[in-house]
């Protein structure tokens, strides 16, 4: 806070005045509907967690010691290297909740190089006890190790500071630490440095920490919490919420949330979102500065960190993304508003998306292999690159956007032949293969487990202009070719252990593993019953987004749900081929719409 100021900030607060009544009731029935929606841990976890941080710390030690021993130093010096873990995140901001990753940061001296934390901590990480799915992503923005001990998902990252040794009550707050730091250790312990500075520029913690638990349970819900694939991570709610703390700085929970739907949907993007003035310092490291960085420049939805060297911590935020999220703003307003008003539950704000009903047709992504571990790194760095292909997409003149999902869907396929396991690769799963479970081949010999990752991204098509006549044609063949060159260049790639297939799905042949259990069936019947004896059509309420931009519910298909090969409704995307098309037909139940084919041509 600048001297002599009296607010935090980069402007003083829109309103100091006490909450009203019905915001205090408002915030009474949202903290109801939190604990309803299950947002806090049990006190067991929360134990759990400390006895899992406590052997992580002990861990890293034991690692940073052996390290020392192997660069030749004595049994002494080694073990004074020391090493620490520090949290940051959810965990850190104390709005964690059951079942979330604990993001951790492992700081170490100089003499333990980032080749070590893959090499050697990974490898030590395997052997730990209660330790499972570790998988190593060295490629990463911020490289990466993630893991589960003791069924608790951990993401750690790494720092080496410019330190012979690293002592217990170690400081991150001091500018200095990041003297000699590449970008990547500045980055990593950014993370930390930004969390205690956003818990020091809110009003009031316990109100920031309220709010943000709804904010971020809403976004979880409707799928627009991914920093990866585009839309904005932890911290970047985080921040929007203790901006619109401080510009309230008195009011409670209840109406925080009201004035971030409000605020966030009028917000003049790309003008960024600051909690104080960006700092310059002695250092030579870079900070955010779009009239210097033409990089800077063209962040869209820029939303800067406040511990020095400002960052934006959303440089991944894509036109499509953006856009997605400017439509959930608007959503949330309405809702928010109706709440207060009385006319609405808060309930109402947190319905699942409805990625999987809203587009005429998607393009999935499937990355495989046949070994958990590889599977684990292997998909990992498809879904860093996912992002890339979905910006190229964006230039496709047909496409009005290219929305991707928050996450891949993870799938293991047991098969009883080489036939079976090149199928499943391809995306076209035999009936008798999706039904197997592995109970059934339980002793049996040569069998072949195939582990899956896909990631889908909804293809919204511009409409067809009035006087156009004939069929459309959608040329993706460009951006697939690029994204596959660029996953395989990955200098881990093996083509005998990783396959990687590309298709165009349509809306009616998505996976069942998309939806949850029964609730396909469930609003295929919906459909049904609404419809009628007559079978009429859809009111034009329910018409798809890709003729409107409005923010409704997508319309259902009332088709059967298989797990069928989609190889002739779905245009497979093969490596090596020549360029392909299908035609997908309109979605169903568009009123009013003329039949309009579109066909589809990529390669692969």
């Amino acid at each position: 806070m600048a001297s002599g100021q009296k607010y935090l900030g980069v402007t003083p607060p829109i309103s100091t005045s006490e909450s009203s009544v019905r915001e205090k009731e408002v915030t009474t029935t949202l903290m109801q509907e939190l604990r309803r929606q299950g947002v806090f841990e049990s006190e067991e976890e929360s134990k759990t967690r400390e006895i899992v941080l406590g052997r992580l710390a002990a861990l890293i030690k034991k690692f940073v010691h052996r390290v020392s021993l192997a660069r030749g130093l004595s049994e002494a010096a080694a073990t004074a290297a020391g090493g620490k873990i520090y949290t940051y995140g959810s965990y850190r901001l104390g709005v964690h909740g059951p079942g979330t990753d604990i993001d951790t940061l492992c700081v170490v001296p100089r003499h333990v190089t980032r080749e070590d934390f893959f090499n050697v901590l990974e490898g030590m990480l395997r052997e730990m006890e209660g330790a499972t799915a570790v998988s190593g992503v060295p490629e990463a923005y911020v490289p990466i190790i993630t893991t589960e001990i003791s069924g608790i998902p951990i993401d750690l990252v790494f720092a080496q500071l410019n330190m012979p040794s690293i002592p217990d009550d170690l400081d991150l707050q001091d500018d200095n630490l990041l003297r000699n730091l590449d970008d990547r250790c500045v980055r990593s312990l950014n993370g930390s440095r930004v969390i205690n500075e956003i818990l020091n520029l809110v009003p009031n913690v316990d109100v920031f920490r309220d709010a943000l638990r709804c904010v971020k349970l809403w976004a979880q819900r409707r799928a627009i919490y991914s920093n990866v694939n585009g839309f904005l991570g932890g911290v970047a709610w985080a921040m929007l919420v203790a901006r619109v703390c401080q510009l309230y700085p008195n009011a409670v929970a209840g109406a925080v949330v009201s004035r971030f739907f409000v605020i966030m949907h009028q917000w003049a993007w790309p003008q960024p979102v600051l909690l104080k003035a960006i700092e310059d310092g002695p250092l030579q490291v870079r900070v955010w500065n779009p009239k210097l960085y033409p990089q800077d420049r063209g962040h869209r939805m820029p939303i800067i960190t406040p511990a020095y060297p400002s960052m934006c911590a959303t440089h991944n935020v894509m036109e499509s993304t953006k856009q997605i999220m400017k439509e959930e703003f608007q959503r949330g307003c309405t809702i928010v508003d109706e709440v207060m008003r009385g006319e609405a539950e808060w309930s109402a704000l947190f319905t699942k998306h409805d990625f999987f009903w809203r587009y005429r047709f998607y393009l999935q992504v499937i990355a495989s292999s046949r070994d958990f571990d590889i599977q684990n790194k292997w998909s990992g760095t498809v879904e860093s690159k996912i992002r890339h292909l979905v910006m190229k997409l964006e230039y496709v003149d047909a496409l009005k956007l290219a929305h991707p999902f928050i996450k891949g869907l993870e799938k293991v396929y047991y098969c009883i032949s080489e036939e079976e396991a090149k199928a499943v690769a391809r995306g076209e799963i035999p009936d008798q293969v999706a039904q197997r479970q592995k109970e059934d081949v339980a002793g049996k010999e040569g069998v072949i487990s195939v582990h899956t990752t896909s990631f889908f991204i909804g293809l919204a098509i511009k409409p067809k202009e009035a006087n156009a006549k004939g069929p459309r044609k959608l040329d993706i063949s460009y951006p697939t070719t690029e994204f596959l060159k660029m996953v395989r260049m990955w200098e881990k790639y093996d083509e005998s252990a990783m396959h990687i297939e590309l298709r165009t799905i349509k809306h009616t042949n998505l996976p069942d593993y998309c939806y949850d259990p029964g609730e396909r069936e469930a609003t295929n019947k919906s459909k049904k019953r609404s419809r009628g004896s007559k079978d009429s059509p859809a009111p034009s309420s329910k018409r798809s987004r890709v003729s409107s931009d409005a923010s409704m519910p997508p319309p259902r298909s009332t088709a059967t749900p298989t797990t069928k090969s989609a190889a002739a409704p779905s245009q497979l995307l093969r490596p090596n081929s020549a360029a392909s098309s299908s035609t997908l037909d309109e979605l169903p139940h568009s009123r009013g719409q003329t039949s309009d084919p579109l066909t589809v041509a990529a390669s692969a």
